[in-house]
This record gives structure tokens, C-alpha cells and sequence, in this order.
């Protein structure tokens, strides 16, 4: 299940049920073009941080609703914990971004990025490597039942 959306100043921030297929696909448009933006203007070799920083800009110049460093918290034999699990992006309360600046992506990775999704109940994410020399070849798209 999609959490709710809630009334903001963003442009999905009219939708107040779940996002139908169709807004969560305008949304990983953004992302995607997003990201290719702020890579062509940075390029490889900086810290994941930066990458964050300006793609989160970069989202919210294009009118959509980020949080940084999302807690997600682990429910365990009924028990939520906060055990420190952080997202590095969550775009419009519907896509998950999680991002790396590494010299390969690993199946671990995706196994990550699969966990928070599971785990916060979100449908459509994305494993972005900014430290490519084409951001076509660092970018993972990846789907919890969408």
C-alpha cells in the first residue's frame, strides 16, 4: 500500500488518495531526467552527499515535494525499532531514490533498496551511481508490486 498523500505546495500535492500508476510514472520521469541533469553538470568523483544535495535542488525546481534522510523504521515480531535506516531520497511520498557514488553497483545494493521499499511500504524506487562516466549505465529502477 502507497502512504497517503497529504495537500502541499508541490505539483502531485492535489492528490490526496494513493498515486494512481500514471502520477507514480510522471514521477520517475522527473527523477530520472533529474538525475541525468545534475550529472551532466557535476560528472563524476564527488561525494554522495553532493549528489544528494543538488538532485533534491534539482526536484524541487521542477516543483515536486523531497525529504532527505527518511527514517525508516524496522517492525520486528510486532515492534517498530528505529535501527538507524536512513533514504536518501523520497520524491512526492511515492518514489524512493536511494544513491551511491561507487566504483560498481552490487547485488547487495539492490537487495538494500528492495528492503526499503518493503519496508516503507512504497511501490517504485531507484539505485542511482553517480560515479559513471554515463548516468545511463548507474541508474536501477526497481519495483515493489507496481
Amino acid at each position: 500500500m502507497v502512504p497517503t498523500l497529504k495537500a502541499d505546495s508541490s505539483r502531485f500535492g492535489r492528490m490526496i488518495q494513493s498515486p494512481t500508476r500514471a502520477e507514480i510514472e510522471a514521477i520517475a520521469h522527473e527523477v530520472y531526467d533529474g538525475s541525468m541533469t545534475v550529472h551532466s553538470a557535476l560528472g563524476p568523483g564527488l561525494l554522495e552527499s553532493a549528489y544528494q544535495g543538488c538532485l533534491a535542488q534539482e526536484l524541487r525546481l521542477r516543483d515536486l515535494n523531497v525529504e532527505t534522510q527518511v527514517q525508516v523504521p524496522v517492525t520486528y515480531k510486532g515492534i517498530k525499532l528505529d535501527v538507524g535506516y536512513r533514504i536518501d531520497l523520497v520524491v512526492e511520498r511515492s518514489v524512493i531514490v536511494d544513491l551511491k557514488a561507487v566504483k560498481q553497483l552490487h547485488s547487495i545494493h539492490e537487495a538494500q533498496l528492495l528492503s526499503y521499499l518493503k519496508l516503507a511500504d512504497y511501490r517504485l524506487g531507484f539505485l542511482i551511481n553517480f560515479d559513471v562516466l554515463h548516468l545511463r549505465d548507474g541508474i536501477k529502477r526497481m519495483v515493489n508490486n507496481l
